[in-house]
Parts: C-alpha cells; structure tokens; sequence
C-alpha cells in the first residue's frame, strides 16, 4: 500500500512546519529500505546506527534497539514503523517507544497487521499517541470474564460492554485510518490487483506414533502440538527442503524451532540461515542480500525477519504455520505485496495432528476481514465528524428509573 512513502512524506511536511528533525523508527534491515525509498522520492533521509546524530535537520532513521540511544527532544515528530512491535502493554520496547514519545508534538504510528480482535494492541497504540492508556480503554469499553477450560485452568477474556461496540470504534476512527486497498480512500483498485496466491497444505506423515498410539489423532491442546512438532522435525524438514531445491528461482523457508532452522540449513541448497544467536549486523547482512538477490534461499523465523522487508523478487513460500495470524500475514506479505510480477505459490506444511492450526489461522483470517470492514465503514461514517470525547458525555438513565 506504499506505507513507507506515506510516512516518508507525513514526515517531510512535519519537518517543512517545524524546521525540526524528524525520526523513523523501523524494524532491523528495514532502514535501509526506508532510506533507499526516500532517495526515489527526493526526500533527504540519513541513517543513525549507533544513537549518533549530524545535527542535520532532515528524516532520521534508526530501529528498535537503538532508540534508547537517542535524545526526544532533537525531533518534532516521530514515526514507529511496523508499530505492531509495541504491542504487548509489558515489552521493555512498548515501554521505551511510550516514553520516548511523551512529549512529541507529532506522531505517527504505521502497521500492516492490527491483529483481529487484538484489542490490547489498539490500546497500546492509542497510549502511545497520548490518548487513552490502554487500562483506561480496557475498563471504559470492556468487561473481564474469567472462565476455566477442562484442565481446571483460568482464562480471562474481555467482552464489549452494553452498547459500547459502537462507541469504540467510533473513537478508534477518531484517531486511526485503515486501509486494505486504494478505494477504502476513494482511489481506483485497478493498478493494485495482484497475481494468485496459490496456498497449498501438505500434510507429512510421522515416522514415529505417539506412545500407546496405533493412529495418529489431532492434537487437542497447545502441549500436544509442541508434542508433536518436534516429534515431526525431520519429516517437514525434508519436505520444505525438498520443495525448496525444486525451485529454481529464490525461496524463503520460515521455521518456529531452532532445530528447524538447523536442519533446513543442512538440507536446502545455496541457503543461509538467519539465527537469533547471530549479531544484529549479521541479520542486516543477510536479510539485505536476500532482497538484492545475493542469497538465493534463506531459512528463518517470522519474528527475525517477517516485518518490513521487500523480497518481490521471491514467489516462493515454505513455511511451518503456528497459531500467530500476524507472523502468517508477515511472513506471506514479504512477497506477496504491491510489485509482485508472478503468482507466488505458499506452501504450508503441516502433521496430522497440526490440523487446527490451519483451522485456527483460517478463523482468524476471516475475523481479521471483518475487523477491516468493521474499521473501513466506521471510518467513512466519522470522516465528516470531529474527534468525540466520550469522557464529556453524561450518563443517561431511563425515565423508568
């Protein structure tokens, strides 16, 4: 949707009206690109790797683990790409980004994938925009339920209160924008259709049953899936490998389990694979070669390098699916993005007892769609409207009571 060029010129306009530097901060590797997309656009743009600055006022950019470095008050706006890296409410990151934003005038925050229903995430993005906390949205729009599952243990969830679903996304429209495609803003689709997205599941057999087991059985429980993952590492190993060297062109393997990034590693010819032990300069190294087409195969994990980058050079996707929407919308959207020539074919390899988590990713990709939809429509209501503030509204009580 061309989120980095959007931020690129929210910041040039800020820059034009406060005559003040203003940061770009971006997941690891993804710098780089933000630089490079500033150059096409004739915007200066510089680089801090290390928390230094030239004093030039012009668009700084740095990422996540170096902004502690850095002093607030040399900018008069910032811009948190990829924001959905601050929304755990108690990530050290969550808590650096809120502080270091306090007392910005101007902010901005830009993701790809508000997870459905995720409504924690809505909430540490507003805190960081300096409007509700997200506790305070929690007790203003939510009620806790608490319930036990059949193994006795507790689990909270969170409900809309009475008639407070439309409130909130009345207020979320007051503060966000949200877009899928070019016509949500009123603009023509024709030039954003893109190729197939050709998923396929394969399903691989165990070499080894479960004790007591004459069949394999779906698992029935996160432990059970752990269980059987890592029973069943050699087998998908094998056949990500195998689908991988009978491509001839570039492929990205995404695995969850070091021990799959190992033997992927071991397997798959012509790859390099980008670890967690490895230093950031290294993941930056190797993440950029893939795109410039350096390296021909990489193996990692999505939450090493499934956010931000530009690999439209590769249509070909092997991945080990877990229950995390967002690393599957990610790690797909590499690829499959605006400038994608081919159809890009996803393969997601899956055990017997691994079935519900392509069930799952389906339920919530569907639950994401109405997310959107629900966001689109309410959006196009409030366009006209100001920002509500709700906390000025009085109570109204039937007359009956």
């Amino acid at each position: 949707m061309g989120k980095t060029a959007m931020q690129l010129a929210w910041a040039q306009k800020v820059i034009e009206r406060t005559n003040k530097p203003v940061l770009i901060v971006t997941p690891l590797a993804v710098g780089l690109q933000t630089q490079q997309e500033a150059e096409r656009f004739g915007i200066p743009a510089m680089r801090s790797r290390d928390g230094s600055m030239s004093g030039e006022t012009c668009v700084w950019i740095t990422n996540y683990e170096q902004l502690h470095k850095l002093n607030p008050s040399d900018f008069s706006g910032v811009v948190c790409d990829e924001s959905s890296a601050i929304k755990d409410m108690k990530s050290q990151r969550k808590a650096t980004v809120v502080e270091f934003m306090r007392n910005m005038e101007f902010r901005l925050l830009c993701t790809a994938t508000a997870a459905p229903n995720d409504y924690w995430e809505l909430g540490t993005s507003s805190e960081a925009l300096g409007l509700l906390g997200w506790r305070d949205m929690i007790t203003k729009f939510f009620k806790q339920e608490t319930s036990k599952d059949h193994h006795g243990w507790g689990r909270t969830k969170y409900r809309f209160r009475g008639h407070a679903e439309q409130p909130f996304w009345s207020w979320v429209t007051s503060w966000a924008r949200s877009l899928q495609r070019p016509s949500d803003l009123g603009f023509d689709d024709a030039r954003f259709i893109l190729p197939p997205l050709v998923e396929t599941e394969v399903v691989v057999e165990s070499r080894t049953m479960r004790d007591g087991m004459l069949f394999e059985l779906p698992a029935t429980d996160m432990r059970e899936e752990r269980e059987e993952r890592r029973r069943t590492i050699a087998e998908r190993c094998e056949m990500a490998a195998e689908i991988a060297n009978g491509h001839d062109g570039a492929s990205v393997l995404w695995c969850e389990l070091n021990t799959e990034g190992d033997l992927l590693a071991k397997l798959t010819d012509d790859c390099v694979q980008i670890s967690g032990s490895l230093k950031d300069e290294q993941k930056e190294e190797y993440l950029i070669g893939f795109a410039t087409g350096q390296i021909k195969r990489l193996v990692t994990k999505p939450k090493i390098g499934a956010w931000g980058m530009n690999w439209q050079h590769c249509h070909n996707v092997v991945m080990f699916p877990s229950h995390s929407f967002e690393q599957y919308y990610q790690a797909v959207r590499r690829c499959y993005r605006f400038g994608q020539k081919n159809p890009v074919a996803l393969t997601m390899i899956v055990t017997d007892g691994e079935r519900g988590i392509i069930d799952n990713l389906q339920r919530k990709k569907l639950q994401t769609e109405k997310m959107f939809q629900s966001l689109v429509t309410h959006m196009h209501d409030s366009m006209h409207l100001a920002t509500v503030d709700y906390f000025g509204e009085k109570e109204t009580v039937p007359s009956w009571l």
